[in-house]
């Protein structure tokens, strides 16, 4: 015979759960994912380092956009914490009452009982209390999904995709098609000679000319923050995921500050570096000393440049890109 329905609320005061499967990572291993994300280092060697497999470091920043919201931001004193419900599990094992367990991890009686209750194990039809499974249901109660504007607002979509698109029409109202966009590929940009039908407005100016064409409709507006989350993020729904081609950048998912600041040309050395060389040249007095740069153009196109710094004699070179870096024309 099977148990009766409503059973589970009678024990735990909630409503049946649905089972969570294989174990999987806390919220708090992920926040400190984030954290090394932010120094700089690629999502690989973040996830060794808060000891997570690379493949689950890779999954986390994909299915965020490389946007970490409000996994960079510290959980409040206000919740117990995975630490403070692996001692609660250890003093309910040793029949240790409510009052004396929230008298030593410093919680109210209140909180403790209300712990036991709500997220104790129900899998035997008894109450039984782990910590793992007190943080998962922890965690899945605490979200609050809020629709997307886009999703809510058909107007306000419509308004932004056609302008991240750029959308180009003659005097009769026709679309101007152009060449064929690159074929979006996920992780990896299109080249730069793909995108130069790129005529698509950025976020930012979207959200500001929206204040100027509906003045007194505050539904039209939206913020280029959550644009970009709605290009970025996965599982958002409102805008289509292959209109992240159609940006300035390209790019597929957002690349931390840090990581940009942080990563050096493959044709540029240590030993090279501007900022290494002797202060006898920065005065310009002694002479044979030449300064080279290096200008990269669509279709790997090169020019190199070569400046003697004290005569200020200019020498531009050719250089013929390879023919496997050729774009379609």
């Amino acid at each position: 015979m099977g148990r009766p329905a409503g059973w589970m609320k009678q024990f735990t005061g909630r409503d049946a759960m649905r089972s969570p499967g294989a174990p999987s990572h806390r919220r708090e291993i992920e926040r400190q994912f984030w954290l090394q994300i932010a120094k700089g280092i690629t999502s690989e060697k973040a996830a060794e380092a808060v000891g997570a497999s690379q493949a689950v470091g890779a999954r986390w920043f994909r299915h965020r956009g490389g946007m970490p919201l409000f996994m960079s931001k510290p959980v409040s004193n206000r919740y117990l914490s995975f630490d403070q419900r692996e001692e609660i599990g250890l003093l309910r094992a040793q029949d240790i009452g409510v009052r004396e367990i929230a008298r030593r991890i410093g919680r109210s009686p209140s909180t403790v009982s209300r712990e036991l209750t709500r997220n104790a194990a129900t899998r035997g039809g008894k109450l039984e209390y782990r910590a793992s499974v007190a943080q998962w249901k922890a965690e899945l109660v605490a979200k609050r999904p809020k629709p997307s504007k886009l999703v809510t607002n058909p107007r306000l979509r419509e308004y932004v995709q056609e302008r991240l698109e750029g959308s180009i029409y003659d005097v009769q109202g026709w679309e101007v098609a152009g060449p064929q966009q690159a074929a979006f590929i996920g992780r990896n940009k299109p080249h730069r000679c793909d995108r130069k039908w790129v005529k698509g407005w950025s976020p930012q100016q979207i959200a500001n000319r929206l204040r100027l064409d509906f003045p007194n409709d505050p539904s039209m507006r939206i913020s280029h923050e959550a644009i970009y989350q709605a290009l970025y993020i996965q599982g958002r729904g409102a805008l289509k995921r292959e209109t992240v081609s159609y940006l300035r950048t390209g790019r597929a998912l957002r690349v931390p500050r840090a990581r940009c600041q942080a990563k050096a040309w493959a044709h540029v050395s240590e030993e090279v570096m501007i900022c290494n060389r002797p202060f006898e040249i920065e005065d310009r007095k002694v002479p044979g000393h030449w300064e080279g740069d290096l200008i990269i153009g669509l279709g790997r196109s090169a020019i190199g440049t070569l400046v003697e710094r004290t005569s200020r004699l200019t020498m531009l070179v050719h250089l013929p890109g390879s023919p496997r870096f050729q774009c379609n024309k």
